[in-house]
């Protein structure tokens, strides 16, 4: 399903985005408030998008690269995951480079995926950032994304036990 905005497009994932996600995870600065650190490797990035797409395919889940309209700019990524029909819930996420940050893109395109997942019947978005991520809490919170509590020591990374806030937006 391609989704468009009045400056995006978001197309399915294909496993030939992997090169174009690489300089993303592997941007230390992007890569901070994730569950893992950057990725340097290009196959394991590869790897990664092959499930991702597996899952696609499936219907677990959905994965799309965001585009400027025209297609010609890669500026990240976005997703649905952990759908659960019969709870009619799921779990989105984003992605973008960051020189793209500030400009409204995450923002775009995170509300057509909201508005896709309420008209495949979604009732429940869930969504999970890492204490201290500010931009995305902000973003969240301008979609209508309430907090709804600190799931303590949720994420090993580096080795330590990060915090993660839970946020959830009934549709």
């Amino acid at each position: 399903m391609i989704l468009e905005t009045q400056r995006l497009s978001l197309r399915p994932l294909q496993v030939s985005d992997a090169e174009f996600l690489f300089p993303i995870l592997n941007d230390p600065e992007v890569m901070a408030h994730w569950d893992i650190p950057e990725i340097d490797d290009p196959d394991l990035v590869r790897a990664i998008v092959e499930g991702q797409v597996a899952d696609t395919a499936s219907g677990k889940a959905f994965h799309w690269t965001i585009r400027t309209l025209d297609g010609a700019t890669f500026l990240g990524a976005c997703d649905l995951s952990d759908i659960d029909r019969w709870h009619k819930r799921a779990e989105i996420g984003f992605l973008l480079g960051r020189d793209v940050w500030g400009q409204g893109y995450a923002l775009e395109a995170t509300r057509s995926v909201i508005s896709y997942a309420a008209a495949m019947g979604v009732r429940r978005l869930s969504a999970r950032t890492h204490l201290g991520n500010l931009r995305s809490d902000a973003l969240l919170e301008k979609l209508g994304f309430e907090e709804e509590g600190l799931l303590r020591g949720h994420v090993l990374r580096d080795g330590e036990h990060r915090d993660c806030r839970l946020f959830g937006l009934l549709l």
